[in-house]
């Protein structure tokens, strides 16, 4: 098998790569390959953000610039984009970037070996807020996913503030968009290889016709999952499908009473979606891994992963969303549609053939009479897997409970809906008495496992006590959440001295 060579811009420079094996990951090809040494690695699972670069695509004629994990996206992914690393952010005459310049003035380097993700996560905040304020709470969204083991946080936030104060060096973003356009053109002329390691659809009508073909190929969308197969299991693919560039699978579409999630959408742009039809789920969709693999994970990877403590599955399960297969079966489309938690048939197994392909994920739109949360309980407050996940969406009319929908992860081999706890809640008054009682069905309704993220009891304990949360925050109780909790994060005066 081979690969197509992989091309994409670097430093205003077409670099192409040939012979890249379809699982080598972007850092790999960076630090070994191109010598490009600035990026770390740290972690290797997308955790620490040492391996943080940033990549540029042409979306509706502007440039849209990300912060990603280089160590466990796979390289041939950015076949076709513009990448910076932390060697490409100084001017021509080796003036420092306002990133960097920033942090210098701050003191935000100590022993230096997160430094350069951090700066590459604020040069993408920099790029998106182009002769904007930076806040301190944005700089804290932007490096939801970089750690810095020396605890240096507060200086790279001032940092963060500092750098729009500074002057200012811009990308060219028309002659990065004209070169992006040329790299494309470019691209559809150099033929396929007759039998592909790596094969990146741009329509849903191929992506079908290749999985067809392929059946045993392996499916990657942003790799935040199929990653750390590689780096973590070392487990090696001789073929990949890479949806990421099927154009119909990138839209989110709006319906009079339905949103349909494309399954190639960044888990970043599925959540804003979901998030302005229900602002309240603003706060789990932050906590949502950080942003770096926000930015490449995919709503669709998310959920036909299927992994029982991957946090979007309850939330959607208990939103009533509907999954849409489809395949290419003898020169026709077919397509099936069930809902979410029917997908799921044990431990990351599900119903689909190893013909066909998760197109959509369907999630009804709120109505007035709906009062909705999701919970995430993890040992971190951000960038952790949850040990428990709790979604309970009600519907009440004149306090009486017409309709309970509540989807649960981290209690059993798949997400699940949590069945007898609804019937308990179902065609009830909305009250004390009430959600006692669900509470001890939701305690007893799973048989959870102890693991290192939390014990069975502790699990079950949990879940009762959030759904007397949720009580207390339909009564419009201050003080239930942390999210209740203002944190005042200022800079120390005389801190830089």
């Amino acid at each position: 098998m081979n690969s197509k060579p992989i091309r994409f811009l670097k430093s205003g420079q077409v670099v192409t790569l040939h012979d890249v094996p379809p699982t080598r990951t972007l850092l790999e090809v960076l630090r070994e390959d191109m010598h490009c040494t600035g990026t770390k690695e740290g972690c290797g699972e997308g955790d620490c953000g040492a391996c943080t670069v940033v990549v540029g695509e042409n979306v509706g004629g502007k440039l849209q610039t990300r912060a990603i994990n280089s160590c466990i996206r796979m390289a041939h992914s950015v076949d076709g984009m513009a990448l910076w690393t932390v060697e490409d952010l100084s001017g021509p005459n080796g003036d420092l970037h306002p990133v960097q310049e920033a942090m210098v003035q701050c003191h935000a380097s100590q022993c230096g070996f997160c430094t350069p993700g951090f700066v590459m996560s604020l040069f993408a905040l920099h790029q998106n807020h182009q002769g904007k304020e930076v806040t301190r709470e944005q700089a804290q969204g932007a490096l939801s996913g970089n750690l810095c083991r020396c605890t240096g946080y507060r200086p790279i936030l001032d940092a963060a503030v500092a750098m729009q104060k500074l002057p200012q060096q811009r990308v060219d973003e028309k002659q990065i968009l004209a070169e992006l356009k040329q790299l494309q053109s470019q691209a559809a002329t150099v033929a396929d290889p007759d039998d592909p390691a790596y094969l990146s659809p741009t329509t849903l009508r191929q992506l079908l016709h290749d999985k067809a073909k392929y059946p045993q190929a392996q499916l990657v969308a942003g790799c935040t999952d199929v990653g750390l197969w590689v780096t973590k299991m070392h487990m090696q693919f001789e073929r990949v499908i890479d949806t990421t560039q099927v154009a119909e699978l990138r839209r989110t579409e709006y319906y009079p009473h339905h949103i349909a999630i494309g399954a190639a959408v960044p888990l970043t742009d599925a959540f804003a979606a979901l998030v302005a039809n229900r602002p309240q789920l603003g706060s789990f969709a932050h906590r949502f891994a950080g942003l770096p693999v926000r930015n490449s994970g995919t709503l669709g990877g998310n959920v036909a992963n299927g992994s029982p403590i991957g946090d979007s599955m309850p939330l959607l399960i208990a939103l009533g969303a509907n999954v849409v297969l489809m395949r290419a079966h003898k020169g026709r489309i077919q397509h099936r549609e069930m809902p979410l938690e029917a997908l799921y048939t044990g431990y990351r197994k599900n119903v689909m053939g190893a013909d066909e392909v998760l197109a959509w994920i369907k999630v009804p739109k709120a109505v007035p009479q709906e009062v909705m949360r999701v919970y995430k309980i993890s040992k971190r407050h951000e960038d952790d897997i949850s040990a428990v996940c709790l979604a309970v969406n009600l519907w009440i009319t004149d306090g009486v409970i017409t309709k309970a929908s509540i989807g649960v992860g981290g209690v059993a081999a798949t997400p699940v809906r949590a069945e007898k706890t609804e019937s308990a809640l179902g065609a009830k008054q909305w009250n004390p008495a009430i959600v006692q009682a669900a509470a001890t069905v939701l305690r007893g309704e799973f048989s959870p496992i102890s693991d290192m993220r939390a014990t069975a009891a502790y699990r079950s304990a949990v879940l009762g006590n959030l759904l007397q949360r949720f009580w207390l925050e339909s009564q419009g109780i201050h003080g239930a959440s942390l999210e209740d909790i203002a944190i005042v994060d200022e800079p120390i005066s005389g801190a830089s001295a």
